[in-house]
């Protein structure tokens, strides 16, 4: 039985894609930063493990628990959108060690194990922010294009050693949700500066617009994912949900 490991499991893409790995016989250790708040089914073939990326006693302590893998999967990610001029300092900082350099040392801890066996693949979650620039997401976008940077570079670096690294590029949720926390975000923080109310509005006004267009949904992104962790040629980039595979061509 094959083992699937996958970060940040409390909700959305990451507990989807457990509920489906399970469906289809591997074995899955899901993590999350506060296991009490998961909800996902009690199974023989899942084990979930506390982790928080952005601490590195944590992800080692977690990958040590979790025993040998057959594939990681990087889904852990945070966003904030807003002007740069608005963004505190130290959630510029949060947003970097979790989408970046958390996967960066999430990847690297595994490294070693799948070096050891010559097999292992490892999925990256980006954003189809990437593909196409939009105001009022500077950072989460440049932390995301750093992970496919990171990746591509990785694909070549580990390839010899019989290792697979894969990107995965969802977009919009449905019933634009991350516009909506944005909205909750920003308005906890009270930060937009009032010289950019104008743009502000337009991009949530149209957000709203575009509430009946295609969007993503976690099925497209479950199976963006097994494909990426089962299918040997796969690309090595994958867009997923209608709206991305637009963009992505």
């Amino acid at each position: 039985m094959k083992t699937l490991m996958i970060t940040g499991c409390s909700s959305g893409f990451g507990q989807e894609t457990a509920r489906h790995f399970i469906s289809q016989g591997w074995s899955v250790v899901a993590t999350m930063r506060k296991p009490e708040q998961g909800a996902l089914p009690a199974s023989v073939r899942l084990r979930i493990l506390p982790l928080d990326v952005t601490d590195p006693v944590s992800i080692r302590r977690a990958v040590e628990d979790a025993g040998p893998i057959d594939a990681l999967v990087n889904n852990a990610g945070i966003g904030w959108m807003g002007p740069l001029e608005g963004i505190p300092e130290d959630m510029i900082r949060e947003i970097f060690d979790t989408n970046t350099f958390g996967t960066m040392e999430m990847t690297r801890a595994v490294l070693p194990q799948f070096r050891q066996r010559k097999a292992g693949v490892i999925v990256n979650v980006s954003s189809s922010t990437t593909l196409k620039a939009l105001p009022l997401l500077p950072v989460y976008t440049a932390s995301k294009a750093a992970v496919n940077a990171f990746t591509e570079c990785l694909a070549l670096e580990v390839e010899p050693f019989g290792i697979r690294a894969r990107l995965v590029l969802p977009g919009r949720a449905p019933a634009t949700r991350f516009g909506a926390n944005a909205r909750i975000l920003m308005s906890a923080s009270g930060s937009t500066p009032d010289a950019y109310e104008m743009i502000t509005k337009r991009v949530f006004d149209g957000m709203k617009a575009a509430a009946d267009e295609p969007v993503t949904e976690p099925a497209d992104v479950v199976a963006a994912i097994w494909r990426a962790v089962t299918e040997p040629n796969c690309p090595l980039r994958q867009a997923a949900g209608a709206d991305a595979l637009a963009l992505a061509a």
